[in-house]
């Protein structure tokens, strides 16, 4: 199985992860980002992008890198990572759907000021990036994302009690 969080740069998903982790027996934690940034070291270079999920071969090296592990391991993988087009969710929901792995899609979800709050006081410092993607997440909580996915609404919880709660689902449900 793959508990999947996803939601925007910023949200809490790298942390509530490492915190769920111990939370669901016999899991790991598999970044996707680690996927792109494997892309990114491609020389010379793919075509240039603002997003390493624009290159074509980044949704299904995360479908059988996902596959792989599972395949390996067994147990549950916790991943992290922000997908905000509708069409590239499709993309790895139905890779993932065609290996026979089932997914627990989650949204660590927070309002716009809180997010950028937590942003704006991330170490080291405000970052470019997690604020330029506040809009885009937005826009895909109205017209898709919320609908796909288990919302677990931060706004008002610790890094911990989003852990326990995505815990207590996957358990229970």
């Amino acid at each position: 199985m793959i508990v999947w969080l996803n939601g925007t740069h910023g949200a809490g998903k790298t942390t509530v992860s490492a915190l769920l982790q111990p939370l669901i027996p016999d899991s790991r934690v598999l970044d996707a980002e680690k996927v792109g940034e494997t892309l990114m070291d491609v020389r010379p270079g793919l075509p240039a992008t603002d997003n390493f999920q624009h290159w074509a071969p980044w949704r299904p090296l995360v479908v059988e890198t996902a596959r792989r592990i599972l395949d390996y391991t067994g147990g549950t993988l916790v991943m992290p990572m922000t997908v905000l087009v509708e069409p590239y969710w499709r993309e790895i929901s139905a890779g993932l759907a065609d290996h026979g792995i089932p997914v627990r899609h989650f949204v660590i979800h927070a309002d716009q000021d809180t997010l950028r709050r937590r942003i704006d006081g991330a170490h080291p410092g405000p970052s470019p990036f997690r604020l330029q993607y506040l809009e885009p997440y937005a826009e895909a909580a109205r017209t898709w994302l919320h609908a796909e996915a288990e919302v677990v609404d931060t706004t008002h919880l610790t890094p911990d009690q989003a852990a326990r709660q995505i815990a207590d689902a996957v358990a229970h449900g």
